[in-house]
């Protein structure tokens, strides 16, 4: 990185004073923390100390390591802000009360420094809760400056590329990646309580199978063939440990998309996917809505939230809208009567981008997804068109549908379930009308998998399968996907050419 005017000035000040601390004997990247035992958060100290009666608050006496944010002396009081993962403290160092030893550790360490605090809890004039520095230790000498306390990381850009940074500058992003964790673990905490079977399945696959998405492609050397990175959360393997006995099986993991980036969208990112033997698209719907609710519930504290201009709240009653049937209602179009023709030609009355070479079916889900829009939730899409859904059961009241169900909440798509197909021979049959899409352009048809097939013919109980991403976090956050990842894939910062 080019350092240029002040920084440039901070950083070779700093490189000096580490060397002159080194020539003191003083170690500036040391290699633990002696007290770490004994250390607390700032915000159980602020706590602990306002429920305690004033006879008892003298003396206590606590340790603390964090980063230091700010650092300010008024004479013979100095002080230094010091930040963990939980909050933050103030540090007093007082001339006169404490040792010549501690003035001189203050001294030597400057704003985004690691350093550890003990010292007696007290509480300032201004009435602030405080550490009164007994001793100090320098952990981590810091060369960079941190950004400006108030102005923070202006450039978006740079926010994610210097994520650690808009963390440290940042509380409500820190929290976020805190209640990211919460939400995953109450999720794989609901599955497990259920008596669910975490699994492991391949993220290199022969074919990508389980979605109808765009893989990447890559080369297995050693084998010497092309593979995909899974496309879906080891759906297909998953219906294989159906075949092989077990009755309730989750994963939760990454999983890759060769598509579009936009704030409901990212390439790569995590799922959870469940298979539930003996049970059908209903019982899905009902332990997917207890689900919601309870990882909600547990990530925000509360069932109600904002995201996409949607106002939601998984506390009401959840209602059931039919694909066609909605289609119908916005748009006048009736999806199984209609030509490619007229739905391509609805599709640019709405001015809604759309790929006129793709299957009518592909066609009229733009088209729904133009009047989903629309829907704030919480509810469940039912009624998809067979040719929408090569995996799934065909539904018993009209063979022009299957039993399929996708959460709709914000006025997007926020999980997907359905009746697993388990004939083999409607299975294939469907593999084959896939593989004729995607002869006839169709990036997001599905492979037809002979292994799968092969092991459906050994039999698969009636099951219902779910997955969700984590998109649904993001809405809980009321921010875009990229916001919500820790790294999101970046390109690579240009170097001006000119100076090397």
């Amino acid at each position: 990185m080019e350092l240029k005017g002040r920084e440039k000035q901070i950083v070779g000040e700093r490189i000096k004073k580490i060397s002159k601390l080194r020539k003191e004997g003083v170690e500036v990247y040391s290699h633990g923390f002696e007290l770490e035992g004994k250390r607390v958060y700032s915000v159980d100290i602020t706590e602990e100390f306002s429920k305690l009666k004033d006879e008892a608050k003298s003396g206590r006496v606590r340790v603390v390591a964090g980063r230091v944010m700010t650092k300010r002396s008024f004479g013979k009081l100095s002080f230094f802000s010091l930040q963990d993962l939980k909050g933050s403290i103030q540090v007093v160092v007082q001339k006169g009360e404490v040792s010549d030893e501690v003035l001189a550790d203050f001294k030597r360490i400057d704003s985004g420094d690691i350093v550890g605090v003990e010292g007696e809890v007290v509480k300032t004039k201004t009435g602030t809760v405080s550490i009164m520095a007994g001793r100090i230790f320098i952990l981590t000498k810091s060369i960079l400056p941190l950004p400006d306390k108030h102005a923070g990381l202006k450039d978006e850009e740079e926010k994610l590329r210097k994520r650690y940074l808009d963390i440290i500058m940042n509380d409500d992003i820190r929290d976020m990646f805190v209640k990211k964790s919460v939400f995953w673990n109450s999720m794989r905490s609901f599955l497990l309580d259920r008596k669910f079977l975490e699994v492991e399945t391949p993220i290199l696959e022969n074919s990508a199978g389980g979605a109808a998405a765009t893989p990447f492609k890559t080369h297995h050397n050693a084998l010497d063939l092309d593979v995909y990175l899974r496309i879906s959360m080891g759906e297909l393997w998953q219906k294989k440990l159906l075949v092989a006995g077990y009755e309730k099986t989750f994963e939760i993991g990454r999983q890759f998309r060769n598509e579009g980036m936009d704030a409901e969208h990212l390439q790569d990112y995590t799922q959870m996917e469940f298979y539930w033997g003996y049970v059908g698209f209903e019982e899905g719907m009902k332990l997917s809505e207890e689900m919601y609710k309870e990882v909600c519930l547990a990530t925000i504290g509360s069932l109600k939230f904002e995201a996409y201009g949607h106002k939601v709240d998984l506390g009401e009653k959840w209602v059931r809208y039919d694909f066609a049937e909605t289609i119908k209602k916005e748009t006048g179009i009736d999806v199984f009567e209609a030509s490619k023709k007229d739905i391509v030609a609805k599709l640019k009355e709405l001015k809604m981008e759309h790929d006129d070479s793709v299957d009518k079916w592909r066609l009229a889900d733009t088209l729904w997804k133009f009047c989903r829009k629309k829907i704030s939730g919480p509810g469940f899409l039912v009624g998809h068109p067979v040719e929408l859904s090569p995996l799934a059961k065909l539904s018993k009241e009209d063979p022009r549908k299957v039993e399929r169900f996708q959460i709709i909440l914000a006025g997007s798509e926020c999980g997907n379930g359905y009746s697993e197909l388990n004939d083999p021979i409607d299975q294939e049959a469907r593999f084959i009308e896939q593989a004729s899409m995607q002869e006839k352009g169709d990036e997001e048809a599905m492979d037809h998998d002979e292994e799968f097939v092969e092991a459906l013919k050994y039999g698969m109980p009636p099951a219902c399968g779910f997955g969700v991403s984590e998109r649904l976090f993001w809405m809980l956050m009321g921010r875009p996907g990229r916001e919500c990842v820790a790294f999101p894939l970046m390109k690579p910062e240009r170097q001006d050419k000119k100076g090397n």
